[in-house]
């Protein structure tokens, strides 16, 4: 032991910072959705959960990927559920809540954003087509397979691309697969085609 052995400096880990990620899983008229949040509000998911194992799968994202601190705390999503419920409900066409696609691949990313940007409210379109809006013309079925993951349902409107030829007389024989099932996937194309908006592509 020397002289300056008690003023030998402490060496300690870097603090990462954290960020709580607030959930709730809620009943909605399309099914059990689970509701994450950043603390600015953005809206990490928006996911469909069936069973308890879909829950903590997606729970377990959350943490891998954005913060280990994910806490079951309502009181943040109200928000969200407000904008949720007008929207199911026909009092509302848009969300003014913004995603985070934090869990999204690169590719994914591209196919959310390229909907986002070329399909609106009331209308429609093809994998095939959404793959030539992104310029990945023989990618329609990896676009399928990102729509189908997608972790911000609803509010991203994955249930808006339908297979090619899937329409017929004006209506739809085919909706093509979705996170919620089939029936979720028939009750957001009627309420939106009940605006003024019309299926396009």
């Amino acid at each position: 032991m020397t002289l300056f052995d008690d003023f030998a400096p402490v060496v300690r880990p870097p603090e990462l910072p954290r960020t709580d990620i607030s959930y709730a899983v809620e009943d909605t008229a399309v099914g059990r959705l689970l509701l994450s949040v950043r603390p600015d509000g953005r809206l990490v998911t928006c996911a469909y959960v069936r069973s308890g194992d879909e829950e903590e799968a997606w729970l377990q994202r959350i943490s891998d990927v954005v913060s280990p601190r994910v806490l079951r705390a309502p009181s943040p999503l109200e928000g969200v559920r407000r904008e949720l419920d007008d929207y199911l409900g026909g009092r509302s066409t848009r969300f003014t809540v913004r995603p985070d696609l934090v869990l999204a691949s690169a590719f994914q990313r591209s196919v959310l954003e390229g909907l986002v940007a070329s399909v609106g409210y009331g209308s429609s379109t093809t994998y095939g087509a959404l793959a030539a809006a992104i310029e990945r013309p023989k990618a329609s079925r990896a676009v399928g397979t990102a729509l189908g993951a997608n972790p911000v349902c609803v509010v991203i409107p994955c249930h808006r691309v339908l297979p090619a030829g899937s329409s017929a007389d004006g209506q739809v024989r085919n909706v093509g697969g979705y996170a919620g099932g089939p029936a979720a996937k028939e009750y957001l194309l009627r309420l939106e085609s009940g605006s003024s908006g019309r299926s396009s592509r």
